[in-house]
C-alpha cells in the first residue's frame, strides 16, 4: 500500500464540519465518495484537523492509501471534477507510510476574522460586529496564552481527550481598516478553543473583562469563565507544519 497526502482548502459553508456525520454533508465524505468511485474501491481519508461546520481551511492535508500506481497530477485533475466547487485539490503526493496527516503535524495556524463594516460578499467567511475595540487591550492578553499551559478555560467540556495542556508559540490582533484578523498557532488545540479564545479577547476589547481578568480565566481552567464562542464562518485553519 502506498500513502498518498492531498493537499486541499475548502469553503466550510455548505459542511457540517470535516468529519463524517450521520444525516450531514462533510468534507470528509465528499472526499471518500469521490476517491471510491476513482479507484473502484471504498477508500478512507484521514483528515490534519476536525473543523467544527462552518469553519474553513485555506489549507489543508489529508491522506489515504492505495495499491494503484497513481498519477497524482491527473489524479487531482479528476477529484477536482468530481468535488464541489467549495473543495479545491491543490495537489497530491506520495509520501513515506508512517507520515500521518493528523498525528504527524507539529503545529497549526487558525486566523479568525471580524469585519466592522458590513461586507455583502464576505458574510460568510467573517464576522460582522460593529462594536468598538481596544486593539492593544486584546493583544496584552494574547501574549498571556504564550506558553506551555493548561486551557481547559477554553475548552468545550466533556470532551475525550486526555489532557487540556497546549503550547502556543504565537497569538496576536491586527487591523487593516475595518477588518480585523486573529492569528493564533499551537502544537495542538482544544475543540472550540480558538473560538473561545476570540470570544474572551473581545470582552477584553469591549472593556467588559480587564486584562488581568484574562489571566485569571486561563487559572481558573473553567469554562464557564470564560467568554461566549464566537461564530464558526469567520474561523479558518490557515497552517499545517510538518516535519
Amino acid at each position: 500500500m502506498q500513502r498518498y497526502f492531498i493537499e486541499l482548502a475548502y469553503n466550510g459553508t455548505p459542511f457540517n464540519g470535516w468529519q463524517i456525520q450521520p444525516n450531514a454533508p462533510t468534507v470528509q465524505q465528499e472526499l471518500e465518495e469521490a476517491l471510491a468511485k476513482i479507484l473502484r474501491i471504498k477508500t478512507g481519508v484521514t483528515g490534519c484537523g476536525r473543523t467544527d461546520s462552518g469553519v474553513h481551511a485555506s489549507e489543508f492535508f489529508a491522506h489515504f492509501e492505495s495499491d494503484s500506481e497513481i498519477d497524482t497530477e491527473k489524479f487531482a485533475f479528476k477529484l477536482n471534477c468530481m468535488i464541489s466547487q467549495e473543495i479545491a485539490i491543490h495537489s497530491i503526493y506520495k509520501v513515506e507510510n508512517d507520515l500521518h496527516a493528523r498525528f504527524s503535524a507539529t503545529a497549526r495556524t487558525y486566523h479568525y476574522f471580524i469585519n466592522q463594516k458590513k461586507d455583502a460578499f464576505g458574510f460568510n467567511t467573517s464576522w460582522f460586529m460593529h462594536a468598538p475595540l481596544d486593539l492593544d487591550k486584546m493583544n496584552e492578553a494574547c501574549k498571556l496564552l504564550i506558553g506551555t499551559q493548561d486551557f481547559t478555560s477554553f475548552s468545550k467540556l466533556h470532551t475525550q481527550t486526555k489532557t487540556n495542556i497546549c503550547t502556543i508559540s504565537q497569538a496576536y490582533w491586527k487591523q487593516t481598516g475595518t477588518n480585523l484578523a486573529f492569528t493564533i498557532t499551537a502544537d495542538r488545540f482544544l475543540h472550540n478553543m480558538v473560538r473561545a479564545i476570540v470570544g474572551t479577547t473581545i470582552e477584553v476589547g469591549k472593556g467588559k473583562k480587564t486584562v488581568e481578568d484574562f489571566g485569571v480565566v486561563i487559572e481558573s481552567k473553567s469554562r464557564q469563565n470564560a467568554g461566549a464562542s464566537v461564530p464558526g464562518h469567520g474561523l479558518f485553519l490557515a497552517k499545517i507544519e510538518y516535519p
